[in-house]
């Protein structure tokens, strides 16, 4: 008998859980349906007070400013990229050690730069400016 009345109690409990997601569930449906309704008309009085003015187009309907809306959420996207409750994006992710790979493959035989300078450099950038004065010593030469 006491085991009878501890499963009605369990069966109770979970029923009630159920109908608190259940009711959860449809104000949220419910109340999206009713921001994307108010969001349709801010757009179609925004574009009633603006465009016309502006660019000399005609006002819209609240079927047209829907339609709009609607075109470009599938032109532009629908948002989302925010993260879940479980962290992860619908994104890529990226680790870490994989950021910059090439830039700090390169980065890494720059510390042979000041010894390289020490040893070649002074001498090789002379000889450059020294070969670009020469060409351009040349150049000027010749247009006269």
């Amino acid at each position: 008998m006491e085991h009878k009345k501890e499963f009605e109690k369990a069966v109770e409990k979970k029923v009630k859980s159920t109908v608190k997601k259940v009711v959860k569930i449809v104000a949220m449906v419910i109340l999206g349906v009713l921001i994307f309704l108010l969001a349709n008309y801010v757009l179609m009085r925004l574009w009633n007070w603006l465009m016309p003015d502006i660019f000399g187009l005609s006002s819209i309907t609240y079927w047209q400013a829907l339609g709009i809306f609607v075109l470009a959420k599938l032109l532009f996207g629908f948002g989302g990229g925010g993260k879940g409750k479980g962290g992860s994006s619908h994104k890529k992710k990226i680790n870490s050690s994989n950021k910059c790979g090439s830039w700090r493959r390169d980065f890494d035989e720059w510390k042979h730069y000041d010894q390289f300078w020490k040893e070649e450099g002074e001498e090789a950038f002379k000889a450059y400016i020294e070969k670009i004065k020469n060409e351009n010593h040349d150049t000027s030469q010749e247009k006269f």
